[in-house]
């Protein structure tokens, strides 16, 4: 069993997914600073300095005016602000990961076309076929 084991864990493509992970953890940090450091200030100034981390409502418990301190007295909240702050994340990572892989597909060799469909029966033929050799029709 820890023979399985061992070739399992030290196959090819589990060491790439492993890789994937901590770079992907480590892309996530980088966009969420971004977010939290560069795009959320600037949203900030734009909507008359509003700061989106201290954006909730009590549910119960004592009202207070920061979040930190709603939290320190135990009262329980709804933080909206944070939310809107990891939907400003979502929204970047989904952007940066959408602009990599269009980038990368430009580089992938197309596909040589190799087939046609028949006019007639609509079924897939070699391109170079003079007559369809489903229904018979002449192309």
């Amino acid at each position: 069993m820890f023979k399985d084991f061992k070739e399992f864990a030290l196959r090819g493509n589990m060491m790439d997914l492993a890789v994937g992970v901590i770079i992907g953890a480590a892309f996530g940090k980088i966009i969420t600073s971004i977010t939290n450091d560069l795009i959320m200030p600037v949203i900030s100034l734009i909507t008359g300095r509003i700061d989106f981390n201290n954006l909730f409502v009590t549910l119960a418990g004592p009202h207070m005016s920061t979040l930190a301190e709603a939290q320190s007295a135990q009262a329980v909240t709804l933080n909206y602000g944070s939310f809107i702050t990891n939907v400003v994340d979502f929204i970047l990572i989904a952007l940066v990961v959408f602009l990599l892989v269009r980038a990368l597909n430009r580089f992938r060799k197309p596909v040589p076309v190799t087939t046609k469909s028949c006019p007639r029966c609509m079924m897939p033929i070699n391109k170079d076929a003079t007559r369809c050799p489903h229904c018979t029709t002449e192309l």
